[in-house]
């Protein structure tokens, strides 16, 4: 490998890295046992939406165990699964776009990684959340929507 794809590899690595949120791991199973290194795992964890006080999403997702999984280094699938829902009160400390990613988390070690969008469905008052994977090269079309009411009396703000 050249220098310069090197140092490129090595940056596009930091950036996807740098950049994935941070979500709360809220427990998994296993579904494959791995002689050595970790199981492979269905795990699920929660994301408070940034932009919307009340509402946390619910990702489930699967988790390659083994040696290269135990190390970082595996590319997990691309299947995920979102339930969104109203935890507290809802509030929007301000306007919303029609559409925005709120969340993105790396699945692999170079590129691929799990994303969450926000819809807003005006005619309902609803929040509308999509999850998808992507890839630099090939996206996938396995994808899972949820949707949460919101109150007629509270009209969602949308820039």
């Amino acid at each position: 490998m050249k220098l310069s794809q090197l140092r490129l590899t090595a940056f596009a690595l930091f950036a996807s890295l740098s950049f994935a949120t941070h979500a709360e791991n809220i427990g998994s199973v296993d579904t494959a046992f791995k002689l050595i290194g970790p199981d492979h795992k269905v795990v699920v964890e929660a994301y408070d939406d940034p932009k919307v006080n009340g509402v946390t999403c619910y990702v489930s997702r699967a988790k390659t165990g083994g040696i290269s999984g135990g190390l970082g280094l595996a590319e997990d699938k691309a299947e995920a699964s979102i339930a969104c829902r109203q935890v507290g009160p809802i509030s929007f400390p301000g306007p919303l776009r029609q559409q925005d990613e709120v969340f993105n988390q790396s699945l692999s070690i170079l590129f691929k990684k799990l994303r969450i969008v926000r819809m807003v469905d005006q005619k309902r008052n609803a929040l509308v959340y999509l999850t998808y994977s992507d890839k630099l090269v090939d996206g996938s079309p396995k994808n899972s929507v949820t949707a949460v009411a919101v109150d007629q009396s509270t009209p969602i703000p949308v820039k």
